[in-house]
């Protein structure tokens, strides 16, 4: 199993190249840079590509809409060759208020664009001439659509890769069917490891049924928050209004994913309430109305033989990365604490 970390969004990109440098040094095999409407990812991890040496660089995640797949596949060949071979691409679709809130662009047919997007990625680190006639991506653009002087193109450089991994970030049960089939790596929120075969076993052997016979197994990313700690009563309320803000406020009463799968995992009350005082404007009650158990269920929090279990619970799930967000207050605390995570991971 491998041991990852999440950066944080506000971090600032030299003191997080100095901490993913000590991580590096002590075992850690990952760092995912995520990309909301904050910072772009693509900016950090081309600066932690040139502080670091052996340390996977992956995006967690480039969101589907806000570039061309072309220019998806050429940041990433970029990336790769910045690293020496070390990026993995994590793409997903985000959600309507950011896609639309934030970029002004309409959120349709993430399915559709999802493959469509792996389908040019590969063609174009195979430097392939990129023509592609889809239902959402036509490349190059039509006679009748523009200039009538777009041809067929490849890139110019020669990729490190011609396969880098793409790992994409789903939760619903058409979205993580077609991610077992096309992706080198899937990464669900909240991963419930107790409930994720009840949830997701159907559709993700779905998937793995079409699966091409050039595709390694599916990489299993879980994201749990982290706290090797004596008193985790004290530390799973700094999990909750994380999970307020997905469960309660990405998106409508009627239009959530994060609530739908809060609810298939047996808390649909507990939902229902929580995006019901989250959208009243109740912040605070929304927070303190998340049960105990679900933070307990989808973090890593308490005595480090309480933490093994877990892992080990995680990894009986089919979990393969462990890309965990480490509860710390500065970065000595962090390095310290991922160092004793990947003690126990082994």
């Amino acid at each position: 199993m491998r041991v990852g970390m999440f950066l944080n969004y506000a971090g600032g990109f030299r003191e997080a190249a100095d901490e993913v440098a000590e991580l590096e040094r002590s075992g850690v095999d990952l760092v995912a840079v995520p990309e909301a409407y904050s910072f772009d990812a693509v900016s950090q991890l081309g600066f932690l590509a040139a502080r670091t040496s052996t340390i996977t660089l992956a995006s967690g995640i480039l969101q589907l809409y806000t570039r061309t797949p072309t220019l998806t596949a050429m940041t990433a060949a970029g990336l790769d060759y910045v690293s020496d071979g070390r990026f993995e691409l994590g793409i997903g679709a985000s959600g309507p208020q950011v896609i639309e809130g934030f970029h002004g662009v309409r959120y349709d047919a993430p399915l559709a664009r999802t493959r469509e997007i792996v389908e040019i990625c590969r063609m174009t680190w195979r430097r392939e001439p990129v023509v592609h006639e889809g239902a959402k991506y036509r490349i190059p653009l039509p006679e009748g659509e523009g200039t009538g002087l777009g041809k067929p193109l490849k890139l110019i450089n020669h990729p490190v890769r011609d396969r880098i991994p793409i790992t994409i970030a789903s939760l619903g049960p058409k979205s993580v069917e077609q991610t077992a089939e096309i992706a080198d790596g899937w990464l669900p929120m909240f991963f419930h490891p107790e409930r994720a075969g009840e949830v997701w076993g159907s559709a993700l052997a779905a998937g793995a049924a079409k699966r091409a016979d050039d595709l390694a197994p599916l990489d299993v990313f879980a994201s749990p928050a982290l706290a090797i700690t004596d008193h985790p009563d004290a530390v799973l309320p700094l999990v909750k209004p994380q999970l307020a803000l997905y469960v309660g406020g990405m998106g409508a009463r009627g239009r959530n994913f994060y609530n739908d799968l809060i609810a298939s995992y047996g808390f649909e009350a507990e939902a229902a309430l929580i995006q019901d005082l989250y959208l009243d404007g109740r912040r605070e009650e929304a927070v303190a109305a998340v049960p105990d158990e679900l933070v307990r269920a989808v973090s890593l929090i308490g005595p480090a033989s309480y933490v093994a279990e877990r892992i080990a619970a995680f990894r009986a799930a089919g979990v393969t990365t462990l890309a965990v967000t480490p509860l710390a207050r500065n970065s000595a605390e962090r390095i310290a604490l991922m160092t004793g995570f990947r003690s126990l991971v082994g």
